[in-house]
This record gives structure tokens, sequence and C-alpha cells, in this order.
């Protein structure tokens, strides 16, 4: 018989051998599986201002508007948050005749209410942006390309004279012939459609919620199951719409949403203070922020030693310590640091309010009565400041008001709502002097922004600049398909830039987005538009499990 010592001891090692076996059974399943992201669950995104167009033609000038645009509707190649140019619908291109040919062969996509998408849509979306009715702002870029159909799943595009940066035309959304092409233009921009999108994107529209205004305050988009790029991870993204920063980042602080999509730099403290579990992501833009003259509105601001004299006056480091809490790069010209023609030996107007006030002195602006404003002929050295009214931006005139005033030069603020900054002052360039932020893209084509044919709408040349050595060089970059000879055009058109001071160039801010821990899959670094950190939203997710390695 056994003994009631042996009984314990057997129970031991059987107890020791069962948790070595199981420490072993478990060891071995966790070092062969890992967690892996699953389908599931709902976030909820803060956007800056509501969406008017869901529609990749219309798009281009509200944040929104593109932010939504960008995963709704696929384009046949797109950024991926880190500064590359990846396929989206486009399986493979084929470029030929020195850079004049570009052959795009599909994948097989579906649009979200089942029909295929095919070349005809690429070529119908292309025919809107084209036609001049239809008022997309994607119009210029397009000018003097030719699109036809090879077989219903590739085009080709043909340009009459090779443009280095064509890739980049190629990330507009495409749109469904067989809904929109019974839409007049007269009716384009006001249908429904332009809301309740259809694309053949990740996510498709599900419902939409309005204020007793009549103003959108919810869109909800769900996953859409036959995507080509593969089932979304997240059930359903609600995207929030407010009317300011501050009321944006109180919802995030209050858990109302679980991702902020733009923070202003005022804010990042506050979050920071008062809400645990986040994550920031400060992101690379290739873009700028600059004081636009428009010397035909006020004849005081073509003197160019008085533009001279407010650049001197500038002081671009209280600008960057101020508004953007440090969190971005002084410039001084229209190309930036890291882009091909990026020129560190112009011409600088370093801080310096003395010799702004000698070249004042030097051209007759003095303070005959002693009220801190300097005159000329009985005028008083005087105009108007435009911007629109988001925070980084109106402290940006603000500063710059004190600044120039230090000098003797007066500037009476005119800060505009965001809904009316485009229809009612750049549009009809109804501006003095105006505040105002320009994109480029890693791979910088400023021919709409300086050309001087784009000096009235839909041309973006902010500053009405017109230099025919500068449109010149411009025009002879954009073709040019040899990088570094590219490169020493823009350098000289930069040269220019600054030597003719049509414009005073502020800083470069990074782009701030913060989300709660709960969303997981973020990857992202250098952005091409802002709308891009939303190019793989597919991938971000909530849930998941443990699965064999």
């Amino acid at each position: 018989m056994t003994s009631a010592r042996e009984k314990r001891l057997l129970k031991i090692f059987s107890s020791v051998f069962l948790l070595g076996f199981l420490i072993i059974v478990f060891g071995s399943y966790f070092s062969l599986t890992e967690i892996k992201p699953t389908h599931g669950g709902t976030f909820k995104v803060g956007l800056i201002g509501a969406p008017r167009f869901i529609n990749p033609i219309l798009s281009q000038t509200n944040n929104s508007d593109q932010d939504l645009s960008s995963f709704v509707f696929s384009s046949l190649l797109k950024n991926d948050g880190r500064g590359n140019l990846v396929n989206d619908l486009a399986q493979e291109i084929k470029i030929g005749d020195n850079g004049k040919i570009y052959e795009v062969f599909l994948k097989k996509a579906k649009w979200h209410d089942g029909k295929n998408l095919t070349a005809d849509d690429i070529i119908f979306t292309l025919n809107l942006i084209l036609d001049s009715e239809y008022k997309s702002p994607l119009r210029l870029t397009w000018q003097g390309v030719e699109i036809e159909k090879i077989d219903d799943y590739a085009v080709r595009f043909k340009l009459k004279t090779a443009y280095a940066p064509f890739t980049q035309n190629l990330t507009f959304g495409i749109l469904p012939k067989h809904l929109w092409e019974n839409v007049s233009p007269a009716s384009f921009a006001l249908h429904e459609m332009n809301l309740k999108a259809v694309g053949s994107g990740p996510y498709k529209f599900s419902k939409l919620q309005k204020d007793k205004n009549g103003i959108l305050k919810f869109i909800e988009f769900k996953a859409f199951d036959d995507y080509f790029g593969g089932e979304p991870y997240a059930d359903q993204i609600a995207f929030y719409f407010y009317s300011t920063e501050e009321a944006a980042a109180e919802a995030f602080k209050k858990s109302e949403i679980d991702l902020l999509g733009q923070v202003a730099a005022k804010e990042v403290e506050g979050i920071k203070k008062d809400k645990t579990g986040t994550t920031f992501f400060s992101l690379s833009l290739p873009r700028y922020f600059a004081v636009f003259f428009n010397q035909s509105q006020n004849k005081i601001l073509a003197e160019k030693p008085l533009r001279q004299a407010l650049a001197f006056a500038t002081d671009k480091k209280e600008l960057i310590n101020e508004v953007l809490n440090g969190q971005g790069e002084e410039i001084n010209s229209p190309i930036l640091e890291g882009m091909p023609g990026f020129n560190d030996s112009i011409k600088k107007y370093e801080f310096n309010p003395a010799k702004a006030r000698e070249i004042l002195e030097a051209n007759s602006w003095v303070d005959k009565d002693n009220d801190g404003f300097r005159e000329k002929s009985g005028q008083i050295l005087e105009f108007t400041l435009t911007t629109v009214d988001l925070a980084d931006l109106s402290k940006t005139a603000q500063i710059l008001q004190r600044q120039w005033s230090r000098v003797g030069v007066k500037a009476n603020l005119d800060i505009k709502e965001m809904s009316k900054i485009q229809t009612e002052v750049v549009r009809p360039r109804q501006y003095q002097a105006l505040i105002f932020g320009e994109i480029l893209t890693l791979e910088p084509d400023p021919f709409s922004f300086w050309h001087s044919s784009m000096k009235k709408d839909p041309g973006l040349n902010l500053a009405l600049y017109e230099n025919r050595e500068a449109d010149k060089l411009l025009e002879e970059a954009r073709t040019e398909t040899d990088r570094n000879i590219r490169a020493e055009k823009y350098k000289k058109f930069c040269e220019l830039v600054t030597e003719d001071l049509p414009a005073i160039f502020l800083f470069s801010p990074s782009w701030t987005m913060v989300s709660n821990n709960k969303v997981e899959g973020i990857d992202l670094s250098s952005l091409n538009s802002p709308a891009d950190r939303f190019s793989l939203i597919n991938h971000w997710f909530l849930e998941t499990r443990r699965a064999w390695k």
C-alpha cells in the first residue's frame, strides 16, 4: 500500500509535471502565435469644419472634403502617409515616349453599389475635370493631356510635352459614370451625392445628421466588404465636425471622439495634461504660410522698399514659438528644404527692425504727428491684413500687426470665417495682404502658385506675381525630366521671387494629429497633403486576436 507520505509526494510531482506541461504548451503557443488585428469596432474622428463636397473633383479647397474623399473614392495612385506614391486602382503603369505616354492597367474593383469600375469611369471623371462648366480646381493641372481607352481595364494618357511630376496627377479620385453621367453642370455641385457619396474606397456612406440650421454635424461610414484592397478592419467610422479648434480639442478631452484629425499648437499641452492614454503624431507636410501682397488693391504695397521694410520687421522666430509652440521651421522661399530646387543661398531678410526703420525713413515715410504711425504726402502707412478665423492664423496676424507697428506701420486686421475666405476673399482676390497657406508636393510644381497666367481664379497665384523670366523658368522646369536640371531652374526661380519680394515667407508648420490608444495601426510620418493621413485608414484597427505566425 502507498503511504500517506507517498501519496502527498505523488500529488506534488503530478502538480509539478502538469504545471511544467502547461508552461511548455502555453510557452509554445505564445512563441508560435502573435497578436494580430481583426475586424470589428467603431471609432469616432473629429474634424474642424464640415464638408460640402465629398466629391474628388470639387474637394480641393476644403480640408474636410479632401479628408473624406480620400477614403470614399479610390484613385489610380495614392500617397501612403510616409511620403511615397503607391498603387491604388493601378495594377501597373508603363511610361513611354520620353515621359509623354502613361499607360495604366487597372485592378478589378467595384463601386459601393456593386457595379464594376472600368476604364470608362476614369475617362468620364477626367472629362468632367477638363470641362470648364464643372468648375473643378483640378482642371489646370490637366490642360494639354489626352486620355484614351485601351480596353475595359486600361487607359492611356498622352501629354503634349513631358511633365516631370505627372504621376502626382494620378492621385485624383474616380467618380462612377453610371451615377453621375445624367447630372447636369448646373445641378452637379448641388446633388445629394456630394454628401451621400458613392465611391470605390474602403468605406461607404451609411448615414448623416444635420442640426436645425442644416449644418452637418455627423456622418458615418461602414466598411465596404468588396473593397479591392481587402475588407477594412474597423466596422464603422463616424466623423464629427466642429466649428472651432477649441471645441474639437474639448470633445477629444471628454472622450467624445477617439481621434482628432488636426490639433492647433495651443491645444497640445492642454490635451497632454487633461487626457491620458494618447498618441500624438507630428507629421511633416510640404506646405508653407506666407503674407501675400495684392499690390493692385493698395498702391502702398506696390513700393518694393516698403515690402522690404516689412520683411525686416518680421520676427519669424517669435511667430514659430508663440503660434506653433516651436513646432515649425522658418522659410525664406517658395521651395522648401529637401525638395529639388531648394536654394539656401537666396537673399534673406533676417529680423532687423532698425534696418526696417532706416528703409522707411529713406523713402520719406515719417511719423510727423508722433501718433506711432508713419505717413507720406498726407497718407498714413496703412493697409489691411486678412486671414482665416483659425487660432494659429489669427494669432499670426495679431503678432505681425504688433511687430510691424513697432516700426510705424499700421496693419488693420480682417479675420474671415472659414466658410467665407474662399468665396469672398481668395477667389475674387479681394485682399490687400493675405496670410494664407500653400501646399506643394514632395516633387514640387510651383507653376500654379507663381506663374503670371495663374493670377486669376482658379489659378493660385495669390501674390499676383508677374515676372517673365520666372514664368519661363517655371514653364521649362515642369517639362524637364532630368531632376538635376529641373532643380537648377527652380533655384534661379527662387532667387527671382525673393529679390522681387511679392510675399513674405513665414514658416512651415508640422501637422499634428492625436489619437487615443484604442485606435491602433496608424503608421504616418510624411504627408503630401493633409488628407494623406487617411489614405490607409482601412489598416487602422480596434480589435485584436492571437493567431499563428
